[in-house]
């Protein structure tokens, strides 16, 4: 169930961060933010 919700917010989260960049490199650095943010809970 918790890794349920995590997946979640990450996901959420994604997509938030990925309409706010202007840029194909500000994505590339949010995915990669994301990925190491869920590392750490994991």
């Amino acid at each position: 169930m918790l890794k349920k919700i995590i997946l979640a917010l990450t996901a959420s989260g994604l997509v938030i961060a990925a309409s706010a960049c202007n840029t194909v490199r500000g994505v590339g650095n949010d995915l990669e933010s994301a990925a190491n943010t869920v590392d750490d809970a994991i």
